[in-house]
């Protein structure tokens, strides 16, 4: 077999890992590149002949470019590699993917390196916003260790400050891209959410279920996910999503109270298999359901005051907290900034081999 050698390197973004790659080392016809991208990460559900780990969050592409936009220094196209059905998707966005962004582009010289902190804005393609992230560069050297410890990662690292200014509607171009805070469909109660990433949350109660259950039991648990895709299916259309049987939005979110001092549990959905932890933006549409007032969460959390809010979203192995900038002089709060914090490492860099095909 003719196989061709492609520039890579694998970083940990958060708590998922994908492949990086420069745009100029994949073929630019979308479904060339496409069919590249599903060689390199392994075909089938075990992906046993490719670099991916056989689950969502280790199946992901970073594709990154010096911007063409004069606000951003990085173009960052994101790719969900969706296991054991041989396609992608580059509808969501991924705020973990997003955190090994910044380190990427200062190891492939793309951007320079400030003496201690380094700044740069990033054009996310994928829904045409903004993010800007602050790294650490002593020296003008990406550092990778460091004192912060994220839940769902082992150990500690250097921090990643992850900020957006315009995530409201990014995919589905409205907050409440329903234009309703509740709907409901099956007699089940839900708030649909655009926040960064499409989500739809739901009690876990109504579902006859706790929303305390590992991810384990819930994966085993058919009914349960066939009353998800039941109401994806329906919801999706009403979210502007088109029909969303082949994408892996809207996200499925499950809230409970909760128990280990944050604001709210949740179990999430995505959107077929529960995470093991729960995505980033995934997180801030699930906090920012919980400060709307008339959403499904509003009798489960104790919403919080002031101007900037610190929610802590639970999920299976520990929390993450988002830092929501709110203005509520008006009769509905609006969005004005999110930050979080995040980490990242370069676990590998090389030559990734493919089955040689015209165009790559």
């Amino acid at each position: 077999m003719k196989q061709s050698a492609i520039p890579y390197m694998q970083m940990r973004g958060g708590s998922s890992k994908g492949l990086y790659f420069l745009s100029e080392d994949l073929p630019a016809d979308p479904a060339q590149r496409n069919e590249v991208l599903l060689d390199a990460m392994g075909r089938g559900e075990r992906q046993i002949d490719g670099l991916g780990g056989a689950d969502p969050l280790t199946s992901k592409v970073a594709i990154v470019s010096r911007s063409s936009r004069p606000d951003a220094d990085i173009d960052f196209l994101f790719v969900q590699v969706v296991v054991g059905q041989d396609k992608v998707d580059t509808t969501p966005n991924c705020g973990n993917i997003l955190a090994g962004v910044g380190p990427f582009a200062i190891e492939a010289g793309l951007v320079p390196a400030d003496e201690e902190t380094t700044r740069l804005t990033v054009h996310l393609v994928n829904s045409g916003r903004l993010s800007e992230l602050e790294l650490s560069t002593p020296g003008g050297n990406t550092e990778y260790e460091g004192e912060v410890q994220i839940d769902g990662v082992p150990g500690s690292a250097a921090p990643v400050l992850c900020s957006y200014k315009d995530l409201a509607g990014s995919i589905c171009g409205e907050l409440l891209p329903t234009g309703r805070v509740l709907d409901i469909i099956d007699d089940v109660e839900m708030t649909c959410v655009d926040n960064g990433m499409p989500v739809v949350v739901l009690r876990a109660n109504d579902f006859g279920i706790s929303g305390y259950e590992s991810p384990l039991e819930l994966n085993a648990n058919e009914d349960l996910k066939a009353r998800l895709e039941s109401i994806r299916l329906q919801i999706g259309p009403g979210m502007n999503l088109d029909d969303v049987k082949n994408k892996t939005i809207p996200k499925m979110c499950l809230v409970s109270p909760a128990v280990n001092g944050g604001l709210v549990n949740t179990r999430t959905f995505i959107p077929h298999k529960c995470h093991a932890a729960v995505g980033v933006l995934g997180a801030v549409s699930a906090a920012t359901a919980c400060i709307l007032p008339g959403s499904v969460v509003e009798d489960l959390v104790e919403r919080p005051g002031g101007k900037v809010k610190t929610i802590s979203v639970e999920h299976p192995i520990g929390e993450i907290s988002v830092t929501l900038q709110v203005d509520e002089a008006g009769e509905f709060p609006v969005i004005e900034k999110v930050g979080l914090l995040r980490t990242a490492r370069l676990l590998s860099k090389g030559v990734v081999y493919v089955p040689a095909k015209e165009g790559n």
